[in-house]
């Protein structure tokens, strides 16, 4: 199986949005570990003037732990599936938050504009083509000293961790994703992660990308080894923090 890439990819999600919060809330600890991944943007719990933005919002999961975390911040919330973005847009949100459809690759054309305080990003960076274009889209949105956060799947490098994620993808969630007709999209995630980048060269890739303060941080419980959290900064001075 090949990966599923643009339209594709954005197709399968529509079909999958109607069950997409069920299937993520049998997964225990997901949107506790969001909300640890927000809280390690660093960034002040009541700072009323931060503009965040939620890159690859879904149906709104990483948007609800950025809003519990940062009550008092503006949240953009950018996904390129109409279906995940309707129904995250229907659900209730305090004032502040706003839902826009764009791919993470035309944010520009679609009117998304900083400078950003923060940016994050949930489960996004394994389903683009191009990592390296996006996060030099993201860099340059970023307000100089502004904070970049990316929750993912990136194994740990050891044969335990590939082995886990392969027995829970196989044995639970595609029986279930299949069941509901979702299938393909669910054996594409699988392999989206194996593919991608080990935690350790990710983090290299983030400091290619010009971000300094990189670091690569484990999460609780059995995603321990195969989630993690990255933090960066754009740097405050130098060619990648002037503008």
């Amino acid at each position: 199986m090949t990966l599923l890439r643009d339209e594709d990819l954005a197709a399968a999600f529509d079909h999958a949005a109607r069950s997409y919060d069920a299937l993520v809330a049998a997964n225990p600890g997901y949107h506790a570990q969001l909300r640890r991944s927000a809280r390690r943007l660093g960034l002040p719990r009541q700072g009323r003037d931060l503009h965040v933005l939620d890159l690859g919002c879904g149906t709104g999961a990483s948007t609800a732990a950025l809003a519990a975390v940062l009550p008092k911040a503006r949240i953009t919330a950018v996904d390129a599936s109409a279906g995940m973005l309707e129904r995250a847009a229907a659900k209730p949100w305090p004032d502040g938050v706003t839902f826009t459809r764009a791919p993470a690759e035309g944010l520009a054309e679609a009117g998304v504009k900083g400078p950003f305080d923060a940016v994050f990003a949930a489960y996004l960076f394994r389903n683009v083509p191009d990592p390296d274009a996006v996060l030099a889209a993201v860099r340059a949105l970023l307000a100089p000293g502004g904070r970049l956060g990316v929750h993912e799947y990136t194994l740990g490098g050891r044969r335990v961790d590939r082995a886990v994620w392969t027995l829970v993808c196989r044995g639970i969630v595609q029986p279930a994703a299949t069941a509901l007709g979702d299938g393909a999209l669910y054996r594409h995630l699988w392999r989206s992660v194996v593919e991608f980048d080990t935690a350790g060269r990710f983090g290299d890739r983030l400091r290619a990308a010009g971000f300094d303060r990189v670091r690569c941080l484990p999460l609780p419980g059995w995603q321990t080894g195969i989630t993690h959290t990255f933090v960066g900064r754009r740097p405050l001075t130098g060619p990648e923090g002037a503008r």
